[in-house]
């Protein structure tokens, strides 16, 4: 609380020019109170108007006020200054006060020596508050510059001369005494140190507001890269919590299929074993009619009366002669080995399935992008370096276009190839997708020879049949194209026609990134930048050959 109120006292007592404590205080009639030199000098400048105003309210006086020492103010701050004395004083153990390691002491001090309050760059020394009195009481220290307390004051001592170091010689760039300009740097180019000082701090601003920007830019890719962040969280879990439920639909889905399997294969059994258990109860039934004719041929075999056995014999053996029923042929029967094979088959389809489409899964979840990427190539070395082997997929060739060396050729013959339909198949456009879907940076290279060649670049979801723009490479937002000719190079995008300018090559390097400008170079040779694309979707590469005996 002393403290604080010592602080509102020095805030009453202070001169509003100077902003330290009064020094012979003066009070203007509008009740203001001033430093006496901090006013005259204020009023010296206003000599040329003859009107003399308060830096504070602007009250003018005319004319020039003749001002007095205010006693009372004068004794005041008097008394302040030795309440701070006696507060330093009373602290004696506080390290705010005493110098410890790492401070700069005052070097006035005797004894323990306070921690200094400012440095005089004139007397080189450091003092504390109570020494550095004198630098704000006497006149004669009024040119002394005072700063922050420093340890290196003594390195503006010249080693030599034993004289403070005022000039910068602008030969050498090193600070020197008066004493060094007449000796070893005599005839050098030199300049105050004032002088020095000032041109440096504007080159200092100027680097400090290139740092600054640089800063502002930092933190511009520092919130870039937490939004990333937070979208790449937000991305991950949205996809983890679809593709669960994908995978928990698809195993549904399965389960289903499975409960049906076995419903049916519990109800085709129960009626296997009605029919089974109906046959084998005719024909137990058949068994105890067979052994009761037995025992009745028996009971007339072993009749001893002559007589009696002629007479029954008629009837008893018409028993015997009764039509036999007709053998059960046991087969080797599969039962339900069928089913099993195929299940079999599903089974080995789904797992072909899952092969073929996990590498697309995986291939898409390494190539997701992320903002501070490897700079774009600019070289052929360069993008070499994400090179991809193509192969074009027969099943989405048009029927005029011939696959040839291992689908990697494609050829226009101009009658139909009797390819089998397929729902992928291109029907009026003569194109063909390749098999590969690409994501992220890759890069690959088409040779080509006769009148012009399409290489192009589509979305998977491209329309196949019909004749209208949907299906046509460059007419829509879902391919790109380049149609390269022996004079020139067309791009074209979403029906937009430009034309580029580039020389003459029979092999062209198109180089894709779903975030980048989409690209397509003659190898070896400058690249021919076309339109920029943003799309995330899986894309397939895309040959169109419409001349005649051409190929890629």
């Amino acid at each position: 609380m002393a403290q604080q109120r010592n602080q509102s006292d020095s805030e009453k007592l202070s001169c509003s020019i100077c902003l330290d404590l009064l020094k012979d205080p003066v009070s203007t009639s509008c009740g203001h109170d001033y430093c006496m030199d901090c006013i005259k000098t204020h009023w010296d400048g206003e000599d040329g108007k003859r009107i003399y105003s308060c830096p504070q309210c602007r009250k003018t006086f005319t004319p020039r006020p003749v001002l007095e020492k205010h006693v009372l103010l004068a004794d005041l701050v008097e008394e302040l200054k030795k309440t701070r004395l006696q507060a330093a004083a009373a602290e004696d153990d506080d390290d705010l006060c005493y110098a410890g390691p790492g401070d700069v002491s005052c070097d006035s001090c005797t004894g323990r020596k306070l921690k200094a309050f400012k440095s005089c760059l004139f007397c080189l020394v450091s003092f504390c508050e109570q020494h550095l009195q004198p630098h704000y009481q006497s006149p004669a220290f009024k040119k002394h510059q005072l700063v922050e307390p420093s340890k290196n004051l003594q390195e503006n001592i010249c080693s030599r001369h034993d004289e403070v170091m005022k000039i910068f010689c602008l030969t050498d760039q090193q600070l020197i005494c008066s004493l060094c300009s007449l000796d070893e740097h005599k005839g050098h180019e030199s300049v105050s140190a004032a002088a020095e000082r000032k041109k440096k701090q504007k080159e200092l601003e100027v680097s400090r507001l290139n740092v600054q920007q640089r800063i502002q830019d930092r933190q511009k890719d520092v919130k870039m890269l937490q939004q990333e962040l937070e979208d790449i969280r937000v991305c991950a879990d949205r996809t983890v919590e679809d593709n669960e439920k994908m995978f928990s639909e698809m195993i549904q889905l399965i389960h289903n299929r499975q409960r049906d399997v076995e419903q049916q294969i519990r109800s085709q059994q129960k009626t296997e074993e009605s029919r089974v258990k109906e046959l084998q109860e005719k024909l137990e039934q058949e068994i105890r009619d067979l052994k009761r004719k037995d025992a009745e041929l028996k009971q007339l075999s072993d009749t001893p009366d002559h007589s009696q056995f002629l007479h029954n014999y008629p009837s008893v053996s018409a028993l015997s002669e009764s039509k036999p029923s007709s053998s059960i042929d046991i087969r080797n029967l599969r039962h339900f080995e069928d089913v099993t094979a195929a299940v079999k088959e599903l089974r080995d389809h789904l797992q072909n399935i899952l092969r073929d489409t996990w590498t697309n899964i995986s291939l898409a979840i390494t190539e997701v992008d992320v903002l501070l990427s490897e700079p774009q190539p600019k070289t052929r070395d360069g993008f070499l370096k994400y090179s991809r082997e193509i192969t074009l997929d027969p099943t989405t060739a048009h029927s005029f276009l011939l696959l040839s060396e291992g689908n990697r050729k494609v050829t226009f013959m101009g009658q139909d190839q009797h390819y089998p339909d397929h729902q992928e198949r291109f029907t009026v456009w003569f194109q063909v997708l390749s098999k590969e879907s690409l994501t992220g940076r890759c890069y690959w290279e088409v040779e080509w020879r006769g009148g012009h060649i399409e290489v192009s670049v589509a979305k998977k979801n491209i329309c196949r049949k019909g004749n209208s723009k949907e299906c046509r490479f460059g007419c829509n937002d879902k391919s790109w194209s380049l149609i390269c000719s022996t004079n020139r190079y067309i791009f074209w995008y979403n029906n937009i026609i430009t034309t580029v300018s580039g020389p003459e090559s029979s092999r062209i390097g198109v180089y894709l990134d779903h975030r980048a400008v989409w690209t397509l170079q003659p190898a070896g040779k400058s690249e021919v930048r076309g339109t920029k694309t943003t799309t995330m979707m899986h894309i397939n590469t895309n040959v169109n050959v419409e001349c005649s005996q051409q190929h890629l």
